[in-house]
Formats: C-alpha cells, sequence, structure tokens
C-alpha cells in the first residue's frame, strides 16, 4: 500500500502542477514570483517555504512535464508488440498530442534547452539529459529490433536516433511558430519513413 504523502509533500505537489504551464509557456526567466502566487493562490512565503528559490521549482516543474511526456509515450510503447510499432509510438504520440502540448506552450525539452543554453546550467543539465535518455532508448529499441531480424542494420544507429529526435523537435517548432499544424505532419511523415526503411522487408512503396 503506498504511504500516504504529507502535508509538505502535497503542497509541494501542488506548487508543481499549479505553475508546469506557466513555466513551459513563460520559461525560468520569464515567470516571476507573482506569476506562482497568482496561479498557485499561496503567499511568497509559503511557496519559499517549500522550496528554496524559484530555480527550485522550475527544475521540480521541468521534471514533471517531462515525466508527463515521458510516461504517455512509454505506456505506448509498452503495449505495442514489434519493434517497428515501438518506434511508431513516437509519431503517433506527437501526432496526437500536437494540440495539448502547443496549448501548454510546447515541448518541456526543447523550451528548455533553446532558454536555459547560455543562462541556467542546472535546467540545460536536465534537458541534456533528458535528451540523452530519449537517443539511449530510441537506439536500444533500433538495437533489439535488429537483434530480432526485424530491421537491417544501419550505417549509425546514433545517427537514426538523433535525426528522430531532431525532426519531432523541429516539427514541433515550426509548427508551432507558424500556427501550421500541417507541418507537423509533414515532418512526422518524414520520421515514419525513417523507420519503415529500416525494415527488413519495408513496403512496397516505401521501397
Amino acid at each position: 500500500m503506498k504511504k500516504p504523502l504529507s502535508k509538505a509533500e502535497r503542497t509541494k505537489n501542488f506548487i508543481i502542477e499549479s505553475t508546469a504551464v506557466i513555466f513551459n509557456k513563460k520559461g525560468y526567466a520569464g515567470t516571476s514570483l507573482s506569476d506562482l502566487t497568482n496561479a498557485t493562490g499561496l503567499t511568497k512565503g509559503s511557496i519559499y517555504g517549500n522550496f528554496e528559490n524559484k530555480e527550485e521549482v522550475a527544475l521540480a516543474v521541468f521534471d514533471y512535464n517531462y515525466g508527463e511526456l515521458t510516461a504517455m509515450i512509454q505506456l505506448q510503447i509498452n503495449v505495442a508488440i514489434t519493434y517497428q510499432e515501438k518506434l511508431m509510438v513516437y509519431p503517433l504520440v506527437y501526432k496526437n498530442i500536437y494540440n495539448d502540448v502547443s496549448a501548454k506552450g510546447g515541448c518541456p525539452v526543447l523550451n528548455t534547452a533553446v532558454e536555459s543554453d547560455d543562462t541556467n546550467s542546472q535546467l540545460k543539465d536536465k534537458a541534456a539529459k533528458a535528451l540523452l535518455k530519449w537517443e539511449k532508448n530510441i537506439s536500444s529499441v533500433i538495437a533489439q529490433g535488429i537483434a530480432a531480424g526485424e530491421f537491417k542494420e544501419p550505417k549509425n544507429i546514433r545517427q537514426i536516433a538523433l535525426s528522430m529526435i531532431a525532426l519531432i523537435e523541429g516539427g514541433l517548432m515550426i509548427a508551432k511558430v507558424t500556427d501550421d499544424p500541417s507541418s507537423m505532419d509533414i515532418v512526422l511523415s518524414t520520421v515514419e519513413g525513417i523507420i519503415l526503411r529500416m525494415l527488413v522487408a519495408p513496403p512496397a512503396d516505401q521501397m
């Protein structure tokens, strides 16, 4: 049985969940203390009684936003049967959740990476670790697919994984900044093509 959360833990979770969209939309620098108090209805003292400073809130919020996204993807990967289906989860999930992600300010990994690149080493480290984990997960599925005889071995597995990530994140950025969701569909079809071309026996229209 799960141990009930303490009052302090419940308050921290409330602060994180209440400010998640704000940080993702405005970024660390653009989010003010008044944004936090307005979103939570708590006083400055209540917020900083649970977090040392705004940066600590932002770091916890990144973990929350990233965790929400990856949990959704992992759930689909776990029920997928073939390795092709497991890789196809990425373009399919991002296609299905584009509107929701866009309404919440876009991909938390991309947003955090761009903002923190030269400004916040801790947030940059969080984004870097998320991207490296994503690359590792895709590479692992490709390697397992090769071992199972489902995929042809590409010249460079890492190149495939990084290309998929770059296309997905780039597609999100282009679609959001141009307000054109069809851009995302075009880019995701390229990701699907990359996956299909690895199959030992690709569909005739993909050869």
